[in-house]
């Protein structure tokens, strides 16, 4: 009997589900934390005090829409699946019989016109992606994903916070998933201190009720742990964004001594954010950059010219 190990992984979707419940249970025990224990009732005392709590509801509101904006759209945008019968350029052209020219997005680069169609072909077969699972073929950058039982275009991984996979059409909304998540934790960490810091002087006086001074030390405790383990989920997603590069691919791009799909901290930026700045840190494309930039729909993109295949 064949049995497959990976199809147990499946089983993580129902747990994602789940923690889609957390992250929303976490977002409304900050909100009721920050807002409406400690922040919120300050808002009328006057002076100094009203403009600071004002200042810092704002903030915590802008951020919390940010947030949940990113949230829901890495949440519900599929990762980019490949097409149907997807082939190459490159093989369309040789089934055509005609002469080929190799794109930059085909796996192999610059055919020189003496090569004969076989000898394309079988160099061609020892590059190009096929998957077995999925019996389609498989385009630059591509990978199947266990859990979701596909192939996902510039696929970087599953992520079971969002119950989806993290690929070439969503990598962006996860990104400022990641990063507003973090600045608002720190946020909250920050302007909940003072009330952590009162903790055992609140519970001895009975000033607050044992249940807010319970919420008020939970949240702080969650938002500091999650703010030290984003940290580094943000210098190691930001190292790979200025680099162009996917964490599956951090393997293969060690064994290269140019990885080809580094175009420059400028352009690689854009390949994921898009080139209008005025919507860089919102979870939208313009229509002219999704146009324009191959790469944001996952199956063409460029590559050095200093680079071979």
């Amino acid at each position: 009997m064949d049995l497959n190990p990976f199809r147990l992984c499946s089983g993580l979707k129902a747990l994602g589900y789940f923690m889609i419940l957390i992250v929303f249970a976490i977002v409304a025990l900050s909100y009721y934390a920050v807002v409406v224990l400690t922040w919120g009732p300050h808002v009328l005392d006057g002076g100094v005090s009203s403009l600071l709590s004002f200042t810092i509801i704002i903030t915590f509101h802008i951020l919390l829409v940010l947030l949940m904006w990113s949230y829901i759209k890495v949440v519900i945008q599929d990762p980019g699946s490949v097409p149907e019968n997807w082939k190459l350029v490159s093989e369309q052209n040789i089934e055509e019989g005609n002469s080929v020219a190799l794109s930059d997005y085909a796996s192999i680069e610059n055919p020189t016109p003496t090569l004969s169609t076989d000898q394309i072909e079988r160099r061609q077969s020892q590059s190009r992606g096929y998957c077995s699972k999925c019996q389609n073929g498989k385009p630059p950058r591509c990978h199947h994903c266990s859990v979701c039982q596909r192939c996902v275009l510039k696929m970087d991984h599953h992520c079971i916070w969002v119950v989806n996979c993290v690929g070439a059409r969503n990598y962006k909304f996860f990104l400022l998933f990641v990063m507003y998540t973090f600045l608002t934790t720190i946020l909250d960490t920050l302007v909940l201190l003072p009330s952590f810091i009162k903790f055992f002087r609140q519970a001895k006086n009975h000033s607050l009720s044992p249940g807010n001074i319970a919420v008020i030390f939970l949240v702080f405790v969650l938002n500091l742990a999650f703010a030290l383990s984003l940290l580094c989920f943000v210098i190691m997603h930001a190292s790979l964004l200025s680099s162009n590069t996917t964490s599956v691919e951090v393997y293969e791009k060690k064994k290269t001594v140019q990885w080809k799909y580094d175009l420059g901290w400028k352009r690689n930026f854009e390949q994921v954010f898009g080139a209008n700045k005025a919507l860089w840190f919102l979870p939208l494309f313009s229509k002219k950059d999704l146009e324009n930039i191959p790469a944001l729909h996952g199956v063409e993109f460029s590559i050095r010219s200093d680079t071979e295949e």
